[in-house]
Order: structure tokens, then C-alpha cells, then sequence
């Protein structure tokens, strides 16, 4: 089995998957992710790197005229690819894993990967506990197996799987696969990042996060405008066609819906009931089901903030949308969409299109705050304790004596500070970013005890007026996130 040449970082995962090997007993993992951002082929890279045996079962994604027979058709068909001796097609789902259970070696370690299980069960109600009795049956008596249910809709395996009373006990690992950090995107332009303008890479990034799959699609040798171009304005390209398939594999339900509900939060976030009335529908119900389904899925992330002048969590959950490929497919590919496909899609700057310099604002945002722990270290705050990380908002008050508006694109507080991390994109940055960032840290109380910190994490040319005021506890230039000179 060959590795990859495009696998870079997910040493902490692999890690964990490898401490397995010393259990006397057999292993159930649960995997879950974002579509594209690497499941499969982490499990394959670890088996690879444990010598182990590799079997890849995949569902077939569900379309009007399947049925459940032909997903165990499909399954025999696989796994006979896969091992020695014809496989008969199951009469059921028992059958089929009993069938594989024969092809598991016990002399050396094997690795089973169940992909996409939601589409593999998508026709069976009871697939979840004729699973739970083949594990208890078949699948234990392999000592040396790690058995991986793996999927993109991570609520399907939240709910059949892990909040399973049935799976209780069972379960060894559950792992959620994230983003790749930021100098591991760095990474997919080999050796010509450190000859490029860091500028070239962010612009990649705020379109594509870290998403592998996408990031395998960029020409090092392309600048960062050509590559979007091909990517997400020609025609079938990748990142114009994704977005429906992504989605369809993700939400099962109510899809029309849900995106309107990203659609709510395109500009920036807001609590349940905000989207609410940017709908016109009541609060709860729809909107907190879609919420929920559009968080596990990786869509959305849920702020996770305390009030710092109490400790106390924040009253009002807001939501963010945290896939940068997602706002930049709603603003720029979708309206219009007939256009790129005839081909006619045409500019000769990204700046031609209209607000680009916002959401790449917000996109650029969303990369520090996605990858807030990459900061810690240039904070000094390895090792310490963080109570609450994530952007903050608190609104005006109503009185004229009130409290005034305050909102913090990265908060975050430990037992003994709070740091104001403000963050900024901009081609010129000047003395001005110190008074913005006075202002809110005077509009915040704190505890007896606790310090106010603050830091700036920039890209573009910062007046070296700020940084010899020495305002702040710690600049941060960009580009040492991404791990370059």
C-alpha cells in the first residue's frame, strides 16, 4: 500500500488510532468530518503506516431506484475486489458482515474502513443494531481489527452510532477529522511558498480553508487569481459543481431550507432567533434542527464564548458560518452560476467583483479563528488552560447610561486574562488599529485578578509607528501562521 504524496500533517490523529494497537481487544472507531477533508484517506494512510491489512467498504450514494439489495450487491462486489474468493451477494445485512468477518486475517493487524455508512445503511432502518449484533458476534472475536464507520453526515452517525444506547461500551474512539492547520495547507505549493507573496496563499485559503481535497487542485506555478479562476469559474469546474454535491450528501432533509439558513448567516453570524426574523419564521423548531444538522456537518460552528466580565457563559449562541468555501460559493459562484457554465464568466481581477474585499475580510478572519490554537504559542499560552475561545459581541444597551457595544473578533480567556486578539486585513495599517482596539478593551470590565492582553494578527504593511509604541502584548504577522520566512 503506497502513502501519499499530497498527506501532510494529522500526526495527533494517527496517533491516536496507532495507541489502539496495544488494546488485547478489537477496536470500533467512529470518523466523522466534512466531505473532502481527508476520512478516507487518513484511515488508509494509518494502515499503510501500521502494515496493516486494508479493506475500504463504501455505500452507494442513494438515487431514486436503488434499494437496499443493491447496496449489498454492491458491498459483496467490493469486498470480493478486495480479498481472495468470490463473495456471494447477502440475502441481508447480518450475512454481509458475517461475510466479511471471514475475510479478516488473525495473524496480522487489519483495518476496516465502513465508508460513507450512512448511504450504506440509507435503506435499512435497522442497519445501526444488525451492526451493534455483527460487532458482538463476528467482528470481537478479531483481536487485532480496528473496524472504522466513517461518513460525511456526521448526524447520521451521531445519532445511529454514538448516542446509540445499543453502542454503549462498545465504542473505542470517536474522531472528528478537522481542517488541515495552516502550515500544513502551506504545504500543497511544495517549494515555492517561500518565494511567493503571502498574500497569494491567503487568497487560496480564504477560498478553499483547509480542505485537502481542494487545496490537491492548486498549480504552484499559477497565481492565486488564475487558480480561483479555474477552480470555481470554468465550467464542471470543481469548486462550481461541489457545492450541490456537498450538500445533498450532507443534508438529508430539508435542503432547501438549510441553505437558506446559510444564506442568513453569509455576512456574518447570528443567534438562532436573528435567523428567525432574517427568515420571517418562528424561532426553535426548523431553524434549530438545520442549525444543529448544519454544525455537525461542519457548515457552521457555534460560538463558544464567556461573559468576561462575569466568567458566566454567554447568554446568546451565535452562529458562524465557518467554511470559507461555503461564503465564497453563495456570494460569487451561485448568482452566477448559468453564466460560468456557458463559459462567459469573465473578469480580469478578482477585484471586479463586487464586495470581494469584505468577504475576503471575513474569510481571512474566519482563518485565525478557526485556527486560534496555532496562535497560543506566540501568546505564551502553551500548557495554560483557555476557558473560552472564539470571536464576542455584546450589544448596546438600550439606556442612555447602558453599556456601549463591543465586539472582539478573537477572544480569549483563561483563569488569569483575557486576550482582545484583533484581527486584520488591510493593505495599509496605521496607528489607527490602537485606538479601535483601546476602545473595546475600556468597554470591558474584568474581574478582580484578571489581566487585559492584547494582540493584532495582520496581513499587509503595518506602520512600524505600531509597532515601536509597543501597544500591544503581541503582533502577530500572518505568514508565521502559515510557517514561512
Amino acid at each position: 500500500m503506497k502513502g501519499r504524496e499530497s498527506f501532510f500533517g494529522r500526526q495527533d490523529l494517527i496517533a491516536q488510532l496507532d495507541e489502539l494497537w496495544a488494546k488485547r481487544v478489537p477496536s470500533l472507531v467512529t470518523c466523522r468530518g466534512r466531505r473532502r477533508v481527508g476520512k478516507s484517506t487518513l484511515i488508509e494512510e494509518f494502515a499503510r503506516r501500521s502494515d496493516a491489512a486494508f479493506i475500504k467498504l463504501d455505500g452507494l450514494r442513494p438515487k431514486e431506484g436503488l434499494t437496499d439489495a443493491d447496496e449489498r450487491l454492491f458491498f459483496a462486489e467490493k469486498l470480493e475486489a478486495q480479498v481472495k474468493g468470490r463473495v456471494a451477494p447477502p440475502g441481508n445485512w447480518y450475512e454481509a458482515f458475517t461475510r466479511l468477518g471471514r475475510c479478516i486475517d488473525d495473524r496480522r493487524r487489519t483495518v476496516v474502513l465502513l465508508d460513507e455508512i450512512s448511504w450504506m445503511a440509507y435503506y435499512s432502518p435497522s442497519f445501526p443494531e444488525v451492526l451493534k449484533s455483527a460487532w458482538d458476534d463476528v467482528f470481537k472475536k478479531h483481536r487485532k481489527l480496528i473496524l472504522v464507520l466513517c461518513g460525511s453526515v456526521s448526524h447520521w452517525i451521531t445519532k445511529n452510532i454514538i448516542e446509540n444506547s445499543a453502542y454503549v461500551g462498545r465504542r473505542s474512539l470517536d474522531m472528528v477529522v478537522p481542517e488541515l492547520p495552516l502550515k500544513e495547507c502551506v504545504k500543497f505549493w511544495g517549494g515555492k511558498a517561500a518565494h511567493i507573496d503571502a498574500r497569494e496563499i491567503i487568497d487560496v485559503l480564504s477560498v478553499t480553508g483547509g480542505i485537502p481535497r481542494y487545496l490537491e487542485e492548486i498549480n504552484p506555478s499559477l497565481p492565486a487569481e488564475e487558480n480561483i479562476r479555474r477552480l470555481c469559474f470554468a465550467p464542471r469546474s470543481l469548486l462550481r459543481m461541489e457545492f450541490d454535491d456537498m450538500f445533498n450528501d450532507v443534508v438529508t432533509a430539508k435542503q432547501k431550507f438549510a441553505a437558506k439558513v446559510l444564506r442568513a448567516l453569509v455576512d456574518g453570524p447570528k443567534s438562532g432567533a436573528e435567523v428567525s426574523k432574517a427568515l420571517g419564521v418562528e424561532s426553535g423548531g426548523d431553524v434549530t434542527s438545520a442549525l444543529s444538522t448544519l454544525r455537525e456537518s461542519g457548515f457552521l460552528a457555534e460560538e463558544c464564548t464567556r461573559n468576561p466580565e462575569t466568567g458566566e457563559p454567554a447568554r446568546e449562541r451565535r452562529f458562524r458560518l465557518r467554511d470559507n468555501y461555503t461564503r465564497f460559493y453563495l456570494k460569487f459562484i451561485e448568482p452566477y452560476k448559468d453564466v460560468i457554465d456557458e463559459g462567459a464568466f469573465l473578469f480580469s481581477s478578482l477585484s471586479e467583483l463586487e464586495g470581494i474585499d469584505a468577504v475576503m475580510g471575513l474569510a481571512f478572519e474566519n482563518l485565525v479563528v478557526n485556527n486560534y490554537r496555532e496562535i497560543l504559542p506566540l501568546l505564551h499560552l502553551t500548557g495554560t488552560l483557555i476557558t473560552a475561545a472564539g470571536p464576542y459581541r455584546r450589544r448596546a444597551a438600550k439606556s442612555a447610561r447602558g453599556k456601549p457595544g463591543v465586539q472582539v473578533d478573537l477572544m480569549l480567556q483563561t483563569r488569569r486574562s483575557i486576550w482582545l486578539v484583533e484581527v486584520k486585513r488591510k493593505k495599509e495599517i496605521g496607528r489607527e488599529i490602537e485606538t479601535e482596539i483601546e476602545r473595546k478593551v475600556n468597554a470591558l470590565s474584568r474581574p478582580e485578578g484578571v489581566s487585559s492582553k492584547t494582540a493584532l494578527v495582520y496581513d499587509g504593511h503595518l506602520s512600524p509607528l505600531v509597532a515601536s509604541d509597543g501597544y500591544f502584548d503581541a503582533i502577530i504577522p500572518f505568514r508565521r501562521l502559515l510557517n514561512l520566512p
